[in-house]
C-alpha cells in the first residue's frame, strides 16, 4: 500500500508540475522552492534545483514581472503568446524530473504528457484572455490572473496532500477542456475576423465585369 501511495504521490506531483505549468511557470517553481527549502516536502534529486537561491530569486523576480503583465489587457496575450516557448518544454521538464531517475521510459512518458498537459492549460489560459481582452474595463483581466494564480496554488497543494483527488480533478480537466478548445478556438476567430474587417472594411470593392444572360461579359464601364 506504502508503494502504491508512493507511485500516486509521483504520478499526481509530475502531471501537477505539467498542468500549472502551462498555467503559471513561475509561480509553480517557487511554490515548489519555497515549500522544498522550508522542508514541508521532499523533492526527488532531479528536482531539488528549484530549491537554489538563484532559481528561487530569477523565479520571484519574474512573477513579479508576469503579476502586471498579465493583469494589463493586450499586454497579457502578447505575454502569453511569449511563453508559448517556454511553459511547454518547463512543464515537460518539470513533470520529467518529478519522477526521478526512476527508468528512462518513465522519465520520457512523463515528458510528454507533462508538456501535454502544459499545452493544454496554457492554450486555455491563452485562448480565454484573447476573448476576454475584447471587455475595455481591465477588472476581468485582474479577476483572471488572481484566480489563475490561486488555481495554480490550490492545485498543487492538493497534488502534494492529496494526490488521488487531484488526480481525479486533472481527468475532469481535461474532459472539460477537449469540450472547451473548440468553443475557444471558434472565437479567437471572430475576434480576428472582426480586427480584420475593421482594418479592411473601408476597401472599396473591386469592379468585375458583369455579364449577359447568354453569358458573354460585357465591357466594364
Amino acid at each position: 500500500m506504502d508503494q502504491l501511495e508512493q507511485i500516486t504521490g509521483l504520478i499526481a506531483l509530475s502531471m501537477g508540475l505539467g498542468w500549472a505549468s502551462g498555467i503559471n511557470l513561475y509561480a509553480t517553481v517557487l511554490m515548489l522552492g519555497v515549500l522544498s527549502n522550508m522542508g514541508h516536502i521532499t523533492l526527488p534529486e532531479e528536482l531539488q534545483i528549484v530549491g537554489d537561491p538563484l532559481v528561487l530569486m530569477a523565479a520571484g523576480f519574474m512573477y513579479f514581472v508576469e503579476f502586471f503583465a498579465d493583469k494589463v489587457p493586450g499586454v497579457d496575450t502578447g505575454w502569453d503568446g511569449l511563453h508559448t516557448f517556454i511553459r511547454i518544454p518547463a512543464g515537460a521538464a518539470l513533470a520529467a524530473g518529478a519522477v526521478g531517475d526512476l527508468s528512462p521510459a518513465v522519465g520520457l512518458a512523463a515528458a510528454l504528457v507533462g508538456g501535454s498537459l502544459a499545452a493544454g492549460s496554457h492554450a486555455a489560459k491563452a485562448g480565454s484572455r484573447v476573448l476576454i481582452n475584447t471587455s475595455p474595463e481591465p477588472v476581468s483581466n485582474w479577476a483572471a490572473s488572481i484566480s489563475e494564480d490561486l488555481l495554480v496554488i490550490g492545485g498543487l497543494w492538493a497534488a502534494l496532500n492529496h494526490p488521488v483527488w487531484f488526480l481525479v480533478a486533472l481527468v475532469l480537466f481535461v474532459l472539460l477542456l477537449i469540450w472547451l478548445l473548440p468553443k475557444l478556438w471558434r472565437g479567437i476567430k471572430r475576434v480576428f475576423q472582426f480586427i480584420a474587417g475593421l482594418f479592411g472594411g473601408g476597401q472599396p470593392p473591386v469592379e468585375t465585369p458583369s455579364s449577359t444572360p447568354s453569358g458573354r461579359s460585357l465591357p466594364p464601364r
